[in-house]
Protein backbone atom coordinates (compact mmCIF):
# COMPACT_ATOMS: atom_id res chain seq x y z
CA UNK A 1 0.00 0.00 0.00
CA UNK A 2 3.00 2.05 1.08
CA UNK A 3 4.37 1.93 -2.50
CA UNK A 4 0.74 3.23 -4.31
CA UNK A 5 1.38 5.88 -1.89
CA UNK A 6 4.38 7.26 -2.93
CA UNK A 7 3.87 6.76 -6.67
CA UNK A 8 0.82 9.14 -5.93
CA UNK A 9 2.95 11.69 -4.32
CA UNK A 10 5.36 11.55 -7.17
CA UNK A 11 2.87 11.60 -9.92
CA UNK A 12 1.42 14.90 -8.16
CA UNK A 13 4.94 16.75 -7.67
CA UNK A 14 5.51 16.01 -11.66
CA UNK A 15 1.84 17.53 -11.97
CA UNK A 16 2.79 20.62 -10.11
CA UNK A 17 5.72 20.74 -11.89
CA UNK A 18 3.58 21.28 -15.06
CA UNK A 19 1.26 23.55 -13.64
CA UNK A 20 4.07 25.97 -12.07
CA UNK A 21 5.61 25.86 -15.75
CA UNK A 22 1.96 27.10 -17.17
CA UNK A 23 1.74 28.92 -14.70
CA UNK A 24 4.99 30.89 -15.31
CA UNK A 25 4.40 31.34 -18.73
CA UNK A 26 1.37 32.85 -18.19
CA UNK A 27 3.30 34.94 -15.95
CA UNK A 28 5.40 36.18 -18.65
CA UNK A 29 2.99 36.99 -21.32
CA UNK A 30 0.30 38.14 -18.81
CA UNK A 31 -1.59 41.33 -20.90
CA UNK A 32 -2.30 43.21 -17.29
CA UNK A 33 0.29 44.05 -14.58
CA UNK A 34 -2.88 42.35 -12.70
CA UNK A 35 -2.60 38.97 -14.47
CA UNK A 36 0.87 38.86 -13.00
CA UNK A 37 0.29 39.34 -9.62
CA UNK A 38 -1.94 36.66 -10.09
CA UNK A 39 -0.12 34.15 -11.20
CA UNK A 40 2.95 35.35 -8.79
CA UNK A 41 0.44 34.59 -6.37
CA UNK A 42 -0.96 31.43 -8.14
CA UNK A 43 2.95 30.12 -8.28
CA UNK A 44 3.45 30.89 -4.70
CA UNK A 45 0.82 28.83 -3.82
CA UNK A 46 1.66 25.83 -6.19
CA UNK A 47 5.17 26.07 -4.40
CA UNK A 48 3.57 25.77 -0.96
CA UNK A 49 1.68 23.06 -2.02
CA UNK A 50 4.67 21.31 -3.93
CA UNK A 51 7.13 21.80 -0.27
CA UNK A 52 3.87 20.26 1.51
CA UNK A 53 3.63 17.15 -0.72
CA UNK A 54 7.32 16.91 -0.52
CA UNK A 55 7.14 16.85 3.21
CA UNK A 56 4.64 14.30 3.21
CA UNK A 57 6.57 11.91 0.71
CA UNK A 58 9.75 12.20 3.21
CA UNK A 59 7.71 12.26 6.46
CA UNK A 60 9.34 15.23 7.26
CA UNK A 61 7.73 17.72 9.72
CA UNK A 62 10.43 20.70 9.13
CA UNK A 63 9.27 20.89 6.14
CA UNK A 64 5.67 21.47 6.46
CA UNK A 65 7.22 24.48 8.95
CA UNK A 66 8.67 25.81 5.87
CA UNK A 67 5.82 25.36 3.72
CA UNK A 68 3.93 27.70 6.01
CA UNK A 69 6.70 30.11 6.41
CA UNK A 70 6.81 30.22 2.82
CA UNK A 71 3.29 30.84 2.35
CA UNK A 72 2.82 33.41 4.89
CA UNK A 73 5.68 35.22 3.14
CA UNK A 74 4.19 34.67 -0.23
CA UNK A 75 0.71 36.67 1.33
CA UNK A 76 2.95 39.61 2.37
CA UNK A 77 4.17 39.81 -0.86
CA UNK A 78 1.04 39.61 -3.17
CA UNK A 79 -0.54 42.35 -0.51
CA UNK A 80 2.08 44.64 -0.29
CA UNK A 81 3.41 44.39 -3.80
CA UNK A 82 -0.93 45.43 -4.77
CA UNK A 83 -1.09 47.98 -2.34
CA UNK A 84 2.57 49.32 -4.04
CA UNK A 85 0.50 49.49 -7.62
CA UNK A 86 -2.76 50.80 -6.25
CA UNK A 87 -1.24 53.62 -5.10
CA UNK A 88 0.40 54.57 -8.07
CA UNK A 89 4.19 53.43 -7.08
CA UNK A 90 6.80 55.18 -5.99
CA UNK A 91 5.24 58.77 -4.04
CA UNK A 92 8.04 61.76 -6.11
Amino acid sequence: MNEIIDVMLLLTLCVLVLAIFASFIRLIIGPTIWDRILMVNLISVKVVLFVAIYAIYLDSTLMLDIAISYGVIGYLTITLLSKYIMTGGRER
